[in-house]
């Protein structure tokens, strides 16, 4: 038992000399103090050329190249504002039209049907039957277009009259066709008009 405990001892002993030997050793010292001196030089190197800000000449070049892009910036600008107003411009021009010549689609029918029995009614014109439809415009849920069919009956010179006053008429009215129908007996023709208008629906109720 005792000689296989000192043969223990007499085995760490040199472990522990080696390593004391090794921090001793002057090239580990060497190798600690070229990489401090190493640290030290990037560090100082970082300071004085500062590559996150930019030199001073480069910070004076970079002021000159925005001075010279500034009257760029201010030419687009106005022209940006330029453009601004004439959208709103045609916006404002596209309310009104569509508020003065574009009748609900609701009221539209009675409307215009209305106003073309009472220009019939001034020039002799006898109203009959009448019918409408609306088709919905493709790419906006708003606006439709309302086909009306409308037949009078009446002299020939009458009907010049109605027509002319068809043209003179303040509503956005298109006359699409027209077909006449001589009687047997007199001046008297039939006349069957087909009309369109542009109607609005602000509820999307068109689709």
């Amino acid at each position: 038992m005792s000689k296989s405990f000192s043969f223990v001892r007499s085995g760490v002993a040199p472990l522990r000399g080696l390593n004391l030997a090794s921090m001793k050793d002057p090239r580990v010292s060497v190798r600690a103090a070229l990489g401090a001196l190493l640290l030290l030089n990037i560090v100082a190197a970082l300071i004085l050329f500062k590559p996150w800000g930019g030199s001073a000449d480069d910070l004076e070049r970079r002021i000159a190249v925005m001075q010279q892009q500034l009257p760029q910036q201010k030419a687009a600008l106005e022209r940006t504002r330029a453009l601004v107003k004439t959208v709103e411009k045609a916006r404002a021009e596209g309310d009104k039209f569509m508020a003065k010549y574009m009748l609900s689609g609701r009221t539209a029918f009675s409307s215009i049907l209305g106003e073309l029995d009472q220009a019939a009614a001034h020039v002799t014109l006898k109203p009959r039957e009448s019918q409408y439809a609306v088709e919905p415009i493709d790419g906006s849920d708003m606006l439709g277009m309302m086909t009306i069919s409308a037949s009078y009956e009446g002299e020939y010179t009458n009907l010049t009259k109605f027509i002319n006053a068809l043209d003179r008429s303040p509503r956005f009215v298109i006359i699409d066709s027209l077909q006449a129908a001589p009687q047997p007996v007199g001046k008297v023709v039939n006349v069957t008009f087909k009309l369109k208008t542009f109607v609005k629906d602000e509820t999307g109720g068109l689709q």
